[in-house]
């Protein structure tokens, strides 16, 4: 493998996934900060392995969406997401998306060699930390109402369960009060739910990292 793009927008991700690569013998590390310019740069020089942080968004081209455009139309390129996402809900959305791969960011570059290496030879990784949690989501399968939810909707529901109020997580997120507020709408709609406590009480629930949060 000589070429691997690297989708992140935090500078000192991007040179410390750089230099870890290019120590490892990696030829070519592309280097993009938003997912329309890592998708040029794909379609530009077809990289074999693409490291990305699933949180990024341009317009409606959020991580997930990348990834499944990315299967439409090669089913060769590797995918291993690196992100600060510890909920297994989000792992088993990347994964279906059509990802190989899961690593958190706060992992030694020990563990993310290894996951790279692992992923580039046709295998699938994921965080020894996340892995227990991810296994136990998929036994629940469609007894888990998280499992229908949106990247966004998951954030909002994690940072409910955090017990942030609806200003907190409509500065944190980026979007207006009303958003917030709709969005909180349909997720307890989603899991049947009609007050706040009982959305809470689900979320710590259904989310095994909500617990470590609290």
């Amino acid at each position: 493998m000589s070429t691997v793009l690297v989708i992140d927008d935090h500078p000192i991700v991007l040179q410390g996934c750089k230099r870890l690569l290019e120590d490892a013998g990696i030829e070519t590390v592309l280097e993009s900060a938003s997912l329309t310019n890592g998708l040029r740069l794909y379609r530009a020089h077809a990289p074999q392995m693409i490291i990305l942080d699933l949180s990024l968004k341009s317009g409606v081209l959020d991580g997930l969406t990348f990834i499944r455009r990315l299967r439409l139309n090669d089913r060769k390129v590797r995918v291993l997401v690196f992100s600060m996402h510890d909920d297994p809900i989000v792992v088993n959305h990347a994964l279906e998306a059509g990802a190989s791969g899961y690593v958190l960011k706060d992992t030694w570059s020990d563990e993310f060699l290894t996951a790279f290496n692992k992923v580039r030879e046709g295998g699938t990784y994921i965080s020894h930390e996340l892995a227990s949690d991810v296994v136990f989501s998929r036994s629940q399968g469609s007894s888990n109402p998280l499992g229908s939810m949106t990247l966004r909707e998951l954030q909002i529901l994690s940072l409910v369960a955090e017990g942030k109020s609806y200003g907190v997580i409509s500065d944190e997120i980026g979007v207006s009060y009303k958003t917030i507020a709709n969005s909180i709408s349909l997720i307890k709609n989603k899991i049947g739910v009609r007050t706040l406590p009982e959305l809470m009480r689900a979320a710590l629930q259904h989310m095994p990292s909500a617990h470590r949060k609290r």
